[in-house]
């Protein structure tokens, strides 16, 4: 039996984009997968389509936040959640290739990583991301910029747990400030070059937030306790 991949998936007013995200995932190649989504207190439909479609798949768990806790604590909430011995992202804007995780699985059991991304198309284009980076040292480019997509994560639940999930003093750059932390502390980590994500960049997350997103960064890179808000 394969091992389990638990996806989580925290969201937040993505009624328009949620259910090719969610059936993204239903439909990988790779079948041992149970999906976790988490509404963070959305004020449009979201919750409800969620809901619709988990009638119809056993696979997936859907839970709700009674307030807005934000993705970094949301996140947490899933992996607690999550029974998978392996853990992958993906974001409710987003949607993952058909083989993704299953190039991803092949990759982190035949060389025994503990982490490995791919990049990803921005969608409604040809780029591909990260792009003239993805050449250089993952643990040079790091100490200046985020080279990972967040959403194409896949870690060892193990190793999660050693490190202690996502730091939650880092409201924003929460993904910056992991893959950090786990390449600082030796954790074997790689990223496929054939894009298997296809990532949203329009009125995002990041950019929406870029000032926050632009302080928390800075605190990653400069070792510092971001200022309690």
């Amino acid at each position: 039996m394969d091992n389990k991949v638990s996806v989580i998936m925290s969201i937040y007013n993505n009624e328009k984009t949620i259910e090719k995200a969610i059936l993204s995932i239903l439909s990988q190649s790779y079948e041992n997968i149970e999906l976790n989504v988490i509404d963070d207190f959305s004020n449009d439909q979201s919750y409800a389509i969620c809901k619709e479609i988990a009638l119809k798949h056993k696979n997936i768990n859907v839970y709700q936040n009674e307030i807005n806790l934000g993705l970094t604590k949301s996140l947490n909430i899933l992996i607690s959640k999550s029974t998978g011995q392996f853990i992958a992202r993906q974001d409710g804007d987003d949607y993952s290739h058909v083989d993704r995780i299953h190039q991803q699985i092949k990759l982190i059991e035949s060389r025994n990583f503990d982490v490995v991304s791919t990049r990803a198309y921005i969608m409604g284009s040809k780029k591909v991301i990260p792009n003239y980076s993805y050449y250089l040292p993952l643990k040079q480019i790091i100490k200046y910029k985020n080279p990972f997509i967040h959403g194409t994560l896949l870690i060892k639940k193990d190793v999660l747990d050693e490190i202690g999930g996502y730091d939650q003093r880092f409201r924003y750059s929460q993904d910056y400030k992991l893959m950090t932390d786990l390449l600082n502390c030796g954790y074997k980590v790689s990223m496929i070059k054939e894009p298997l994500y296809y990532l949203n960049m329009n009125n995002n997350i990041s950019n929406k937030y870029k000032k926050e997103q632009k302080y928390y960064a800075d605190c990653v890179r400069n070792n510092l306790d971001p200022v309690k808000t």
